[in-house]
């Protein structure tokens, strides 16, 4: 008979190995340990917005989501870091305040162009400045939309909130403001109505005219406000981009339209085109982008490039000097550019201006 002494030896053995095995394990970290992704900065509540639930995102592309009494309902702000914000926790960064176009969302990560998630001496900020909110504080705050009070929203909490959480140059030369589309106005409407807080403006196939003499332009605010495109959005509701919410009145942001014995002054109080002469006297850096739409009048960006020539003569018999590119039909600017308004021109508009940006940053 054999006996059983071998084997139980062996298996003391084995149950040995692998209580030291695990010892070792125990005792060290795997080869293949990963470490944790790292975490956007905190931030705090304060300047009337209250933070909803944890930022989401990278540590460099993160989305925080706030609420104010000025504005009604949840909005988002992406904030993009440079890559070496966390290593470096002595130096302080300008910021870029991005405004996007009607109906669209900082949540959409394609607001984060890649020409500003490259940028490496600056940090953006894109607030959200509602589907249609037109980056002003709306005349009527008793619509269907609710408060609507975007300009204190912007200027009076976001900026202030931003420079006491983040380690920005809180001072006219460390602060830009720019925008696209709808945004492209709110840019050029913050810089005038607030020109000791921004160093550089840029309007982006910008609404930059609202006189009578571009009633085009005033028809596309009034589209917005009354949703017009709203029926043709059939079962997608909300998510379509014709869809800007409540129906308001054509009168909500600014008052009647219509140019009745100067019933219409806020709207030309308003309009970017005739108040150039503020950005000259502010010293402030000037950058206009716009297209031909191709000749095509159905086009939007056929009426942008009037608009928008029309700010730079206001500069140019000022004597002013301005960063001015009209790319026409697109050829040449960019692969993805055809002179439309669309997020193919925008990409290439940042792509020549973020760099001019971080340079005017790094001189100032």
């Amino acid at each position: 008979m054999r006996s059983a002494l071998p084997a139980r030896l062996l298996r003391v053995k084995a149950v040995g190995a692998v209580v030291a095995a695990a010892f070792l394990l125990w005792g060290a970290p795997s080869a293949h340990a990963e470490e944790p992704a790292p975490r956007p900065p905190k931030t705090a509540d304060g300047f009337g917005l209250t933070q909803v639930g944890a930022a989401t995102g990278s540590a460099t592309n993160f989305v925080i989501t706030v609420t104010t009494p000025e504005v009604a309902g949840e909005h988002r702000i992406r904030i993009l870091l440079p890559r070496d914000y966390a290593d470096n926790p002595g130096k302080r960064y300008p910021v870029f305040y991005f405004l996007h176009g009607a109906s669209d969302d900082p949540g959409n990560p394609g607001v984060a162009y890649p020409a500003l998630t490259a940028a490496q001496s600056m940090i953006t900020v894109i607030p959200d400045g509602g589907r249609r909110g037109w980056y002003t504080n709306w005349l009527d705050q008793k619509t269907a939309a609710g408060a609507q009070n975007w300009e204190n929203f912007h200027v009076n909490q976001v900026i202030p909130f931003i420079d006491a959480n983040l380690r920005t140059r809180a001072a006219k030369e460390g602060r830009a403001v720019g925008g696209l589309s709808m945004g492209g106005f709110g840019a050029l409407h913050y810089a005038q109505r607030h020109p000791g807080l921004f160093s550089q403006v840029a309007s982006l196939s910008g609404a930059n005219e609202l006189s009578v003499r571009h009633a085009v332009m005033r028809g596309a605010v009034v589209a917005t406000l009354t949703n017009v495109g709203a029926p043709l959005c059939g079962t997608s509701g909300p998510a379509c981009s014709l869809n800007f919410g409540p129906t308001v009145s054509s009168d909500a942001i600014f008052g009647t339209p219509y140019p009745i014995l100067g019933a219409d002054r806020r709207w030309n109080e308003a309009d970017p085109a005739s108040h150039m002469d503020v950005l000259a006297r502010a010293g402030m850096g000037v950058t206009i982008y716009t297209g031909n739409g191709n000749g095509n009048a159905a086009e939007p960006e056929f009426w942008v490039q009037s608009a928008s020539l029309h700010a730079k003569e206001s500069l140019d018999a000022l004597g002013y000097p301005s960063h001015y590119v009209d790319y026409g039909d697109g050829s040449g600017w960019g692969s993805a550019c055809k002179g439309g308004h669309s997020s193919g021109c925008w990409a290439q508009d940042l792509v020549d201006f973020v760099p001019r940006l971080e340079a005017a940053f790094a001189a100032a």
